[in-house]
């Protein structure tokens, strides 16, 4: 209810009321948003599944009704459906045909959904101004273009207030699309909007109470109060405290309650003085609220049914179809046919006694004729709204059960009953499908996986669901199928490109795996999971340069990752250390040895960071031998003694056996003295013999016989006492 322009015809109103004070206040106004929020944020969270049922119920009394109301003002008086012919007729039917193509093109759902989740708070702050307008010039109040502007100012600073809150940082719902606004620069921005909203709020409300004086504007600052709570409350939680709220909140709950009783509220009485101005008779309320009550449900529950019965469409989908199409259909309506700046409306909302003469022509249509002979008092037309009304009564009741028995996760024979009144529901089907693989029953869990995937084929949760179930016994062949079929309906699905690499794989197709992989990179290069297992399979393959270049992208993919991530939920170091090593091995066997030195030192000292001794000693190991090839003997020397330390510390004697052996192999090469060479190579047999590996053991035989012949008479007195020349070999240097 938007005013631009006050009334041109100037008249004072008679009362500030419209029912009465209590009435007003707590309904219109908003008088009752403080306890009602505090009572639902604090039972909700308590008890979801209740509310859920109870928030559901409502809507067939207060949400439904509410767009009726809409449908009613602009349909039922042929001078009106004329006046916005553009949106009665026009725009309806483009929305009409986005209605029908939105259920064969799943990717423009989370659009609209977005669309209507960002308009919902807009379009309540909208009607929240135009009855502040409407209580301040009942009460006497006619503002100037100055005030005017700076108080329609402050209900859109509040309203941009949520907007960043709502697209700051990305979307944690697959339907909402978030623009993704950086968290510091949103911060900024709210609170730049919240000293504009304090300045333009002041400056506006100070100039109307000059006019009315405080107590007279009592029914305006309870609104004012209202959209404050509704508003910048949450956006000030958010910023203090850090809390997110989520979007949904803002188009379902209390707060949609809330305003539909405000709409209701304000468009009855609309309605009551309407009709006494045209005929003089009274105004039936119950066959008026009869009618937006048949009305709502006709808008709402017939369309998901029929098109998931009929067309076999997922429910679910379907319904946040219909839900988001026809509030945007009542956000433009709306937006057009409730202006104060309108003769009529202002006659009759701002009670001022000024007769509008009805300019309605009598329209000879065939559409016009059906419909006055539909609201006529012929006995026929009364028995066709009566017999449609109890059918749509007797539907939304069938409705209301589904939803309470589908609701009931952890009931298998109330899914069973819900399934039974339609089937066609992926959420429900999930549901189901947990709680028969909960009690055992894999085959009809299986049944439910298959149904909710033929409903939904894009929906990746029954789909994750069943591939995990078909690895799990081992159906690997059928899993892959799955990933193949589903593909079809979203080629652009990284983690299911993902799964298809790593069934392939399993199956003994590589090249197949490493073509899945690298198509999901093709989609997002920033998917480190993607680049561990090319290395992975590139590695096994003997590319070991093109191995390399992955493990360095995941290394660098997650480093950044992890630095947004909180401490708790870091990848573990062991796992990162590990990942660096097989980086360096494959750069040594890729000829990059000044970039494998890189990544043993980086290894070792990230290892050293987090105490992780085994691989810090692998690590040194490793690159010691790097060293030693480059003639680097003093620091290939500390390494390996650094190395064998570790080793003892940890009490590790197959890695302690191993690096005595590599150490005594590199004192031979480099030309220290062959007794302690001898030493080492004989200390690892001591430690780990035999070998498990022939060719290891064999290899070790050939390299202590001849340093054994190397040491010459002092072999023997080193194999009764070994000690001295392994300290010795622990202490050398160049």
């Amino acid at each position: 209810m938007e005013s631009k322009n006050k009334p041109s015809n100037g008249a004072v109103p008679a009362s500030t009321w419209i029912y009465n004070p209590w009435l007003d206040l707590i309904v219109g106004c908003g008088a009752w948003s403080a306890p009602l929020l505090l009572f639902s944020y604090l039972s909700v969270a308590s008890s979801v599944r209740a509310w859920s049922v109870v928030f559901y119920a409502l809507a067939l009394f207060f949400n439904y009704p509410h767009f009726m109301a809409t449908i009613y003002r602009a349909y039922h008086r042929a001078e009106d459906f004329h006046k916005y012919r553009i949106f009665t007729v026009h725009i309806t039917a483009l929305l009409a045909l986005t209605l029908i193509l939105s259920h064969s093109w799943v990717r423009i759902l989370p659009w609209i959904f977005t669309i209507y989740l960002t308009w919902s708070p807009w379009h309540y702050s909208g009607q929240n101004y135009g009855l502040f307008m409407m209580f301040a010039r009942r009460a006497g109040a006619t503002p100037s273009d100055s005030t005017r502007r700076a108080l329609y100012g402050a209900f859109i600073v509040s309203y941009l207030i949520l907007f960043l809150g709502f697209h700051t940082g990305p979307s944690t719902d697959p339907l909402f699309i978030s623009i993704g606004i950086p968290a510091a620069v949103s911060r900024w921005e709210q609170i730049l909007l919240v000293v504009a909203f304090v300045a333009l709020a002041s400056f506006g409300l100070s100039r109307l109470a000059r006019e009315t004086g405080w107590r007279k504007l009592l029914p305006s600052l309870t609104l004012f109060s209202s959209q404050c709570l509704w508003f910048l409350l949450p956006a000030a939680i958010s910023l203090i405290k850090g809390l997110d709220i989520p979007q949904s909140r803002y188009s379902s709950g209390v707060l949609a309650v809330m305003h539909s009783a405000q709409y209701l509220w304000i468009t009855s009485y609309y309605a009551r003085r309407e009709a006494s101005g045209e005929s003089g008779r009274d105004w039936r309320p119950w066959a008026y609220f009869g009618v937006l009550i048949a009305g709502g449900i006709a808008l709402f529950v017939p369309g998901p049914w029929l098109a998931s019965r009929v067309f076999h469409h997922d429910f679910t989908r379907s319904f946040l179809i219909f839900t988001s199409l026809v509030n945007i259909h009542h956000f433009i309506l709306d937006g057009a046919i409730w202006k104060l700046r309108d003769g009529r409306i202002a006659s009759l909302l701002l009670n001022s006694r000024v007769r509008i003469s009805d300019a309605a022509s009598e329209t000879g249509s065939r559409l016009s004729s059906a419909w006055r002979w539909l609201t006529g008092g012929t006995a026929g037309a009364r028995q066709l709204r009566v017999g449609a009304a109890l059918v749509l009564l007797l539907w939304a009741t069938v409705d209301q059960a589904r939803y309470y028995l589908a609701l009931h996760a952890d009931n298998l024979k109330d899914l069973q009953r819900a399934a039974a009144l339609d089937s066609f529901d992926s959420s429900l089907q999930m549901r189901l499908a947990r709680q028969e693989l909960d009690l055992g029953q894999a085959q009809p869990a299986e049944a439910a996986w298959q149904k909710a995937i033929q409903v939904n084929p894009a929906d990746p949760g029954p789909r994750q669901a069943l591939l995990r179930f078909l690895i799990e016994q081992n159906r690997l062949d059928e899993a892959f199928h799955l990933t193949e079929a589903s593909l079809r309906y979203t080629p652009k699905d990284v983690n299911l490109l993902m799964d298809r690499g790593l069934l392939a794989q399993r199956r003994g197709y590589p090249d197949l795996a490493v073509e899945s992989w690298n198509q999901a990179l093709a989609i997002d290069p920033g998917h480190a999971s993607a680049h561990l297992y090319l290395a992975d399979e590139l590695d096994r393959q003997g590319k070991p340069q093109e191995a390399a270049a992955h493990y360095k992208a995941f290394l660098e993919i997650s480093t950044r990752q992890t630095a947004r991530r909180a401490p708790s939920s870091r990848p573990e170091p062991q796992k990162m250390i590990a990942v660096l090593l097989r980086m360096a091995d494959c750069q040594v066997r890729a000829s990059q040895k000044p970039q494998a030195l890189q990544s043993y030192e980086l290894a070792a000292r990230i290892a050293s960071q987090t105490k992780q001794d085994k691989l810090e000693s692998v690590a040194d190991v490793n690159e010691a031998a790097l060293q030693g090839e480059a003639g680097k003997l003093d620091e290939a020397l500390q390494l390996y003694q650094r190395a064998l330390q570790l080793d003892e510390s940890i009490g590790d004697p197959t890695a302690s056996a191993e690096d005595w052996f590599a150490y005594g192999r590199f004192l031979v090469g480099a030309g220290f003295p062959a007794r302690v060479a001898y030493a080492c190579l004989l200390k690892s047999g001591m430690l780990q013999d035999p070998l498990p590996n022939p060719s290891q053991q064999q290899s070790r035989s050939d390299a202590l016989g001849t340093a054994a012949k190397q040491a010459g008479p002092e072999a023997a007195a080193i194999r009764r006492n070994p000690g001295l020349s392994l300290n010795e070999a622990l202490a050398l240097r160049r």
